[in-house]
């Protein structure tokens, strides 16, 4: 008797308690809603946010589309916009031999409305490969830019090859939230610095390849300005890159222009 009693009791308090509690707990959107009594608990969960906020995803919302890989190839030009040059025919390079690489490989994207338009900058390295015609050397003195046709050896390979550091400023615009998405477009300048300057020269003589291979200046302006565009869809675009800056010192040359068309692939 004294146990169905006690065992009532208890069942009575329990009952009482847990009215007592009105523990309420409610799910909703990735929140969960705990009240007691007058007052309420609210957790977040921040790893199922929506719109697909993953770690991931919230890194590609930034990205630019710099980083990566690029191929094109190099023509000269005049101020005139012609790859014509009257009295200094070696400007007229041959595009077939003429390439320039980018490895871009550090980028940063500074976020002026979300991921839809930004300002991109980051560094790259820069090859840039000009083909000579007609077996042309070019010579550089003190105070002029020229060169002699070699009439004795026919050249496989006549090259000036000229490596730089670059840094991008790129008003960016993207169709999509996030980077990786969508269409994009890049309008800029391209700033570059020159490292490294090297002549390379290939021909045949008794059976074997001779190499000749030498560095200096060759008249290279130290300093390169490129007006840069960039279009494309996801990671693959095209981009056309022209310079505002004379490729050669001026006061040795006529004004020479490269322009440089081609692809691009961003990581």
């Amino acid at each position: 008797m004294q146990t169905h009693f006690r065992n009532t009791i208890l069942f009575v308090v329990l009952l009482s308690f847990f009215d007592t509690l009105s523990v309420h707990a409610q799910t909703e959107n990735d929140t969960t809603r705990i009240r007691f009594r007058n007052r309420q608990l609210i957790l977040i969960d921040k790893h199922r946010s929506s719109d697909d906020e993953t770690p991931r995803n919230l890194l590609n919302r930034v990205e630019a589309h710099w980083a990566g890989v690029e191929f094109g190839t190099t023509i000269l030009l005049n101020k005139n916009f012609s790859n014509s040059f009257e009295q200094d025919k070696h400007w007229e390079n041959d595009p077939a031999k003429s390439f320039s690489w980018n490895f871009n490989f550090l980028e940063y994207k500074f976020k002026l409305y979300e991921n839809y338009v930004g300002l991109t900058t980051g560094l790259g390295v820069n090859w840039t490969q000009i083909g000579f015609k007609n077996n042309l050397l070019i010579q550089n003195s003190q105070d002029s830019i020229w060169s002699f046709k070699d009439t004795l050896i026919d050249y496989k390979r006549n090259k000036l090859v000229g490596t730089y550091l670059t840094i991008p400023v790129l008003f960016e615009f993207c169709t999509k939230k996030l980077s990786n998405k969508g269409f994009f477009f890049a309008v800029g300048v391209i700033g570059g610095l020159k490292v490294a300057s090297t002549r390379k020269m290939v021909y045949s003589a008794n059976n074997d390849n001779i190499r000749i291979k030498n560095t200096s200046s060759f008249g290279l302006n130290p300093f390169t300005l490129d007006a840069a565009f960039k279009v494309g869809y996801r990671n693959i675009g095209f981009f056309a890159n022209y310079s505002l800056l004379p490729r050669f010192d001026k006061r040795k040359t006529v004004g020479v222009f490269p322009l440089v068309i081609g692809v691009s692939l961003h990581i």
